[in-house]
C-alpha cells in the first residue's frame, strides 16, 4: 500500500511511518521540521538525541533495504501539500501534521492563533487535495480524547443515540474541549465529517489518548533510529516527565490533587492502531470514530506506579502537588469505550513493571541532557498572556516556524517564510537539513 505520513519527523509520526515501512508499505513523509523548531524557540530539547532525517532515512535504508521518501514542506502551503500528494498518489494518508500540545496553544493569542490555523487549515488543505486528486485515499486522521473533555456519562466512541421528545438520532458525541489545541481537533473532526458527508470522502478519526514510551521494534534496531522523548512542562507527557523527574531525583509534579483521569497507550499500540485502521478502510462517504487508547489511570495514579518503579531502582521518589495551572475538573467520572480497534484486532500493551523499568533506564541513560528549568508549570490557563524565556539557540538564530515566544521579540508569522520550497528537492533538502 502506498502511505503518505504527515508530520512523520515527529513522535508519533516516526514510529509509524518505520512501523509501515517495516511491513511491506511503500511509505513516504511529508514535514517542515516544525516540531524540530518548537523546541529552538521554547529553549527545550528531547531527552534522547535525534538525528536529522535525512542521517534516520539513510540508516534506515541501511538497516533493511527499504527507502522512505521524504517531501519537505508544509501543510498549510497548498501548492506544495497538492504537489507531494499528486507525485506520491497515496491509498492512505496518515495526518499527525499539526501542532499537538495544549500547553504550547495557551501561551498567548499568537500561539493559540498559531496552532488553530496551522491544524485547521493544513487539514482542510488535505481534504481538498484528497479529494482533487485521489478521491478513493483513506484518510486516517490523529485526534484526540481531549475532544470530549470529562463528561459525567460514559464517552462512546464518536457517535452517541440520543432520544428526545419522543424521537431519536445518532449524533456526533457532545465535545468539551480544554485547550485552544483540543478546540482545533474539534474544528477538525467537523470538517471531516462534513467533507465525507458531500464529498463521498473516506475517512477514521483516531481519538488518540495519552501516549507514552519511545521504544518500538523499529526504533531500537539502531541508535540512530532513537524517538522522542519529551519531558518538558510543554510537549512532555505525564508519564514520561514522571520517569525524567524520578531519574534525576525531582519531585514528581502532580497539578491539583492528581484525579484527572485519562486514557493511555503504548507507542508500540499507537503504530499498531494505525496500521488496523490502514488495512481496514472505512467505507466512502463514512466518517468513523475509533477511542484510541487501552488503559485509564489517574494522574496520581501514574505518580504511584512512577514511585513504586523508582524505589525498586533504588531511588527516593516523592510526589509534590503544585496548584493546578490548568482550568479542568481534578476529579471526575470517567469511563470511555474503546473497543472498535479490539474488534478488528488490536492486541494491547498494558503499562506493566517491565515497562516502567525500561522507562525509567532511557531516563537515568540520558539525564545528564535533562534541564531543570523546563519541569515546573509555565503556562497557566488562566491567563491570556504567559511569559516565557526562550533561550537562543547555538547559532544564535530564530525558529523558521510558529510565534516567537514573547518577550523575545514576537513577530508572529504564518508559518510559511523560510522554508524549503514546493517540491521533493533533494539538493533543498540537504542544505535544509544542515541548516
Amino acid at each position: 500500500m502506498k502511505i503518505a505520513v504527515l508530520g512523520g519527523d515527529g513522535y508519533c509520526g516516526w514510529a509509524t511511518a518505520l512501523h509501515l515501512s517495516a511491513r511491506g508499505h511503500s511509505v513516504s513523509i511529508i514535514d517542515n521540521f516544525a516540531r524540530r523548531q518548537w523546541d529552538h524557540e521554547l529553549g527545550a530539547q528531547t531527552l534522547t538525541p535525534i538525528r536529522p532525517l535525512a542521517e534516520r532515512l539513510r540508516v534506515w535504508q541501511e538497516l533493511t533495504g527499504n527507502i522512505i521518501e521524504q517531501f519537505v514542506g508544509d501543510v498549510t502551503d497548498y501548492d506544495f501539500l497538492s504537489s507531494a500528494i499528486r507525485e506520491i498518489e497515496p491509498e492512505a494518508v496518515i495526518h499527525f501534521a499539526e501542532q499537538r500540545a495544549a500547553p504550547y496553544s495557551m501561551i498567548d493569542r499568537k500561539h493559540a492563533v498559531f496552532t488553530q490555523v496551522n491544524n485547521v487549515v493544513g487539514t482542510l488543505n488535505l481534504l481538498f487535495a484528497i479529494r482533487e486528486i485521489v478521491p478513493d485515499c483513506h484518510l486516517v486522521k490523529l485526534g484526540t480524547m481531549g475532544e470530549y473533555g470529562t463528561p459525567n456519562i460514559d464517552i462512546e466512541e464518536g457517535y452517541i443515540k440520543i432520544e428526545h421528545n419522543g424521537r431519536s438520532d445518532v449524533l456526533p458525541f457532545p465535545k468539551q474541549p480544554g485547550s485552544f489545541y483540543h478546540l482545533s481537533k474539534v474544528h477538525d473532526s467537523a470538517n471531516i465529517m462534513f467533507t465525507c458527508k458531500i464529498w463521498g470522502l473516506r475517512a477514521t478519526d483516531l481519538n488518540q489518548g495519552v501516549v507514552y514510551g519511545t521504544v518500538t521494534d523499529e526504533v531500537a534496531l539502531d541508535e540512530a533510529l532513537i524517538n522522542r522523548f519529551d519531558y518538558d512542562e510543554i510537549f512532555g507527557t505525564v508519564l514520561n516527565r514522571f520517569c525524567v523527574q524520578a531519574a534525576i531525583g525531582h519531585p514528581l509534579t502532580v497539578y491539583g490533587r492528581g484525579g484527572q483521569t485519562r486514557g493511555f497507550l503504548d507507542i508500540r499500540d499507537t503504530v499498531r492502531c494505525v496500521e488496523i485502521a490502514c488495512l481496514n478502510p472505512a467505507a466512502r462517504g463514512e466518517c468513523r470514530v475509533f477511542n484510541q487508547f487501552t488503559e485509564q489511570f489517574s494522574v496520581l495514579e501514574i505518580a504511584q506506579l512512577v514511585e513504586s518503579a523508582g524505589r525498586k531502582l533504588g531511588m527516593a521518589v516523592e510526589v509534590q502537588y503544585l496548584p493546578d495551572p490548568r482550568v479542568e475538573a481534578e476529579e471526575h467520572y470517567y469511563n470511555a469505550k474503546h473497543s472498535k480497534l479490539i474488534d478488528l484486532g488490536l492486541e494491547p500493551h498494558f503499562l506493566s513493571g517491565s515497562l516502567l523499568d525500561s522507562l525509567m533506564n532511557i531516563a537515568v541513560k540520558y539525564r545528564e541532557r535533562v534541564d531543570r528549568s523546563l519541569i515546573y508549570p509555565r503556562v497557566n490557563w488562566r491567563r491570556s498572556s504567559n511569559e516565557l524565556r526562550r533561550k537562543e539557540n547555538a547559532s544564535g538564530s530564530s525558529p523558521k516556524t510558529g510565534p516567537q515566544i514573547q518577550n523575545v521579540g514576537a513577530s508572529g508569522h504564518n508559518g510559511n517564510r523560510d522554508r524549503v520550497p514546493a517540491g521533493k528537492s533533494k539538493k533543498a533538502q540537504v542544505e535544509y537539513n544542515k541548516s
